[in-house]
């Protein structure tokens, strides 16, 4: 950091705290994003105290076990037993955090409105115990002026102001659940502060915790680029859904044209159809930018066109699947048993958010059918926002005997660890969103349908 005088003292402090490792870190919100954050702090020498609602988080912690996949428990128990890892869910204790990182929900309301209920919730908490010389830095993915519009006024009700006693930035997370090959400190990390100080101090803690950081010159522009990632994903894949359903009807097989088009050593990149999106960013967070445009008068008829081609998928999905049962085995959805092969929203995760095989499940019961799921990685549904009684529902065994019992599967979700030369043995009638019986080289006994 510069050392002239333009360099308050508050930030001066803090940011040989952070160079030494003496700084305190607080990360609010321990989940998918918040827990591994953590771990990385950790990591790289920093004493960090983890803040939650939920008491089961901190207990586990304690106990030296995770709950995310990204984080092992060998990690956990290895930085609580050294102290650098606490959490708790006394937020009284961010008085005693030199930096605090919030990583809480920001979800939509039943209208498509952005939700920032958590967000200011956990502003309120800070402002509690703020004092000078702390960092916050905003991490939930939310649209472009929340920090400086929504978190920064609140914290200015204590007398502290941004820039001077205290300092306030934005790093987007960019968290992906099951990728092996890039963790939370090898993804480059976009960072940006509300003023230069604020801007250096944010580069400092981020630059310590992560390989590379991207330094762009406002909150703003920090949260339009994630807002950017997604939507990039949002649209492309709500293309390729929006062609699977025009190329079914034409009797080409989208899977074989995206493989084809893939060959292409330039302009193209491939995305893949699926029975909806899932995830608590590409299926949310475009309509917060839809949301903030309207603000200036802009319709984001594009985006919205994406989401309205993406939140259809089930119901085409559902539609397939009653064709398939009509004209293979001549029995009506209703009368039906299906199995629905994946309850987390990608491959290879255990991440339940906002999964479409949770909106097929509740399609097909309100249609009175009778269904049942396999997941391997997910042994019960865990408590959701949106679907309260599934909560509690056990995985079912994927044996030759359950297979039979029923008169469907629906692939929802194309886990490495499912037996799929089973399901193609086995049931009378497969509908695969996912193209996973085929691109394993199966011959189902039955009836395959892509959907």
């Amino acid at each position: 950091m510069d050392t002239n005088a333009n360099v308050s003292e508050p930030a001066r402090s803090l940011h040989a705290r952070i160079e030494n490792r003496t700084a305190t870190v607080g990360v609010i919100g321990l989940g998918y994003v918040g827990l591994p954050l953590a771990a990385s702090a950790a990591r790289a020498g920093f004493t960090v105290i983890g803040f939650d609602i939920d008491p089961r988080k901190p207990e586990r912690l304690a106990a030296g076990r995770s709950y995310i996949d990204a984080v092992s428990s060998e990690e956990v128990a290895e930085h609580t037993a050294s102290g650098r890892l606490q959490a708790t869910t006394d937020f009284a204790r961010l008085g005693e955090c030199d930096v605090v990182t919030i990583c809480v929900p920001t979800p939509l309301t039943k209208n498509r409105d952005p939700d920032l209920s958590f967000v200011v919730a956990t502003a309120e908490a800070i402002a509690k115990t703020l004092r000078p010389g702390q960092l916050v830095v905003l991490e939930s993915t939310t649209f472009p002026g929340t920090t400086d519009e929504i978190v920064r006024p609140i914290l200015e009700k204590t007398g502290l102001r941004s820039g001077h006693e205290i300092f306030l930035g934005f790093s987007p997370e960019r968290e992906d659940p099951g990728n092996a090959t890039h963790r939370t400190a090898s993804i480059p990390k976009v960072v940006a502060g509300d003023g230069a100080d604020a801007a250096a101090l944010v580069s400092a803690f981020y630059g310590a915790v992560v390989e590379r950081i991207v330094p762009v010159g406002s909150t703003r522009t920090a949260e339009a680029v994630k807002l950017t990632e997604n939507i990039f994903r949002a649209v492309n894949i709500a293309l390729v859904n929006e062609l699977k359903v025009v190329y079914a009807d034409m009797g080409i097989d989208v899977w074989e044209v995206i493989d084809a088009a893939a060959t292409k050593p330039f302009g193209f990149m491939p995305f893949y159809p699926g029975p909806g999106l899932g995830g608590h960013c590409i299926p949310i967070d475009p309509f917060y930018l839809t949301w903030k445009a309207r603000e200036f008068g802009h319709a984001t008829r594009f985006v919205e066109l994406a989401g309205e081609v993406n939140v259809a998928m089930p119901d085409y999905v559902i539609a397939r699947l009653a064709e398939g049962l009509d004209e293979t085995l001549q029995k009506s959805l209703s009368a039906s048993k299906v199995l629905v092969v994946g309850l987390a929203y990608k491959k290879n995760v255990s991440d339940v958010r906002e999964s479409p095989s949770l909106r097929l499940i509740d399609i097909l019961e309100a249609r009175r059918v009778a269904v049942s799921y396999h997941d391997p990685h997910v042994e019960a549904v865990p408590p959701t926002r949106k679907h309260g009684p599934l909560e509690g529902r056990a995985s079912v065994p994927l044996t030759a005997e359950a297979l039979a019992a029923v008169d469907a599967v629906l692939i929802a979700t194309d886990h490495d660890a499912v037996d799929y030369g089973l399901i193609a043995a086995h049931a009378p009638l497969i509908v695969d969103t996912r193209n996973a019986i085929r691109r394993r080289g199966l011959v189902p006994k039955g009836r395959l349908v892509l959907a």
